[in-house]
């Protein structure tokens, strides 16, 4: 039997096994890593007892019910991994805020596990490493147990430029929990759905632009995309090493914060990473963080509906304390244009080195077999969608190309040149704005179809720390307010974030309604 199948039969095997399986009810919608720490400092609930709980959810939710498939894979490890970890627990070691805590990861970061690690290509479906990413190593030795893997956009949605976010050829579609026929935004989508859900109280997501802070704003949640370099990127499929990064997806600040700190440092064979220091992300969060803290405020082009939650939010931070600057649009001509140079020479390039790395049973070893592998198979892997952003990958010349030299200079001066501007222009260290409107419409004919504002591109191509947090609903779907800082303004992010959330309590759980017309708050 194929690797592909044996871990298909292997994940219906532990959902069986979840909905079935006698366990203490424990109730783990909704809960925080904090509350799941209490319950587990007690004595009274177990990380076994979590995971069960967990993975009920999961077989009640994902294939029926809502059908959200936001779960690619469930852990065949994951009850002993807990069983483990609870006996830690009872002989004195806790290992830190992570330990026995459930948490998903995104379905293009290998674990070691035995579940493959697929991008949701059928391509990689025996892409089985058996071995952790760094930074799924470094969640591990936080005591943090592997529940399963998550569905996302295919390859991350560099596909094709008509792509359906959410779609991929092994996961399908990922719904959104507040109004299923729209999109849970890419390309980490089943991250984004499955956290708001509660299949977990946190996962990560990966980022080259939007992809977590899509996902996160539109699904309700808080997500970090870290400073390029903080966090490792080692055994994660790619597009781009100049932008792509994994990061935490959570309900809360403080979770996310909590994640982060269990997920950032150095990594040897990743030299982006070399200046990165761990240290306590959570720790210096406070309600009082606004409190004379000067913001720059962009106002992009937005909806009504989206302005007047953006107008709410703004208040929030001047009764907090905070010190509203308005800076002028910035002059960015190109630098689309230049960053799609960028992501399309480093994904053949990168992309060919991992696929070089993979297991034998992974055929497809280049870019161009990708490509051939697909065109075999339309009814599978295109069904909706072509792959012409790969075929223009496969054209480009290298990393040496004096044009994507070029671009990758045009691009990283005018997205750092931009950002660096308004925060200069309001004496600021933090820059608001809202992250995302609300979630298209999913549509398999005409792709996606989204023109509201985007908050991502600029710390995407800077290498900036950006931060969404939920403000509101709009025709009951979330909208999130965006945190930029400059290089390594991690922690200002969280703080002004946390702050923010504190007072606004903006998130409102999910409802699950056939769409807006039917009801959506």
């Amino acid at each position: 039997m194929r690797v592909a199948q044996r871990w298909l039969a292997a994940t219906l095997a532990v959902a069986v096994m979840a909905s079935g399986a006698p366990a203490r009810q424990v109730a783990v919608e909704e809960q925080s890593i904090d509350a799941l720490r209490a319950m587990l400092a007690t004595g009274h609930v177990s990380g076994v007892d979590l995971v069960r709980a967990y993975q009920a959810r999961i077989a009640r939710m994902d294939r029926k019910g809502p059908r959200l498939r936001a779960v690619i894979a469930l852990n065949p490890d994951a009850l002993a991994q807990a069983k483990a970890l609870d006996a830690e627990r009872k002989a004195g070691r806790v290992r830190g805020d992570l330990h026995g805590i459930p948490v998903l990861i995104k379905d293009n970061i290998e674990t070691l596990d035995p579940l493959p690690t697929t991008a949701g290509s059928l391509a990689l479906a025996d892409n089985l490493t058996r071995r952790d990413a760094p930074v799924v190593a470094r969640l591990r030795a936080a005591g943090a147990v592997i529940l399963g893997k998550t569905n996302l956009s295919e390859w991350a949605n560099i596909r094709s430029t008509r792509s359906m976010s959410g779609w991929s050829a092994v996961g399908g579609l990922v719904r959104n929990p507040y109004a299923l026929d729209r999109t849970a935004c890419g390309s980490s989508s089943g991250s984004g759905a499955a956290v708001a859900a509660s299949f977990a109280a946190a996962a990560v997501g990966t980022e080259t632009d939007g992809s977590i802070v899509c996902p996160s704003a539109m699904n309700g949640l808080v997500g970090m995309k870290p400073s390029i370099g903080l966090v490792s990127r080692t055994h994660v499929v790619p597009i781009s090493h100049s932008q792509d990064t994994p990061g935490p997806m959570a309900r809360s600040v403080r979770d996310v914060a909590m994640m982060l700190t269990a997920m950032a440092g150095a990594d040897p064979a990743d030299p982006a990473t070399a200046a990165a220091v761990p240290r306590d992300f959570a720790a210096g969060l406070s309600a009082q963080a606004l409190s004379g803290l000067r913001i720059a405020v962009r106002r992009p082009d937005m909806p009504r509906a989206v302005a007047a939650r953006f107008d709410a939010a703004l208040q929030v931070l001047r009764d907090a304390g905070a010190i509203l600057v308005p800076v002028a649009e910035p002059k960015v001509d190109g630098i689309g244009e230049a960053e799609l140079v960028v992501l399309l020479t480093e994904l053949k390039a990168d992309l060919n080195a991992y696929l070089a790395s993979t297991p034998p049973a992974v055929t497809t070893r280049t870019l161009d077999q990708v490509i051939a592998f697909n065109a075999a198979r339309p009814a599978a892997e295109m069904p909706f969608f072509e792959q012409e952003l790969f075929v223009q990958a496969a054209t480009t010349h290298g990393l040496d190309d004096p044009a994507y030299k070029a671009a990758r200079a045009k691009s990283l001066a005018a997205a750092r040149g931009a950002i660096d501007g308004m925060l200069r222009e309001a004496r600021a260290h933090v820059l608001v704005e809202p992250s995302y409107g609300p979630a298209w419409l999913s549509d398999p004919v005409h792709g996606d179809q989204y023109n509201g504002p985007s908050a991502s591109q600029w710390p995407a191509i800077a290498g900036y720390p950006h931060l969404t947090v939920p403000m509101g609903l709009v025709l009951g779907l979330p909208v999130g307010l965006s945190f930029v800082a400059a290089r390594d303004g991690d922690a200002v992010v969280l703080q002004a974030g946390y702050a923010y959330e504190q007072r606004a309590q903006a998130r409102v759980r999910p409802g699950y309604a056939p769409s807006v017309e039917a009801g959506a708050r």
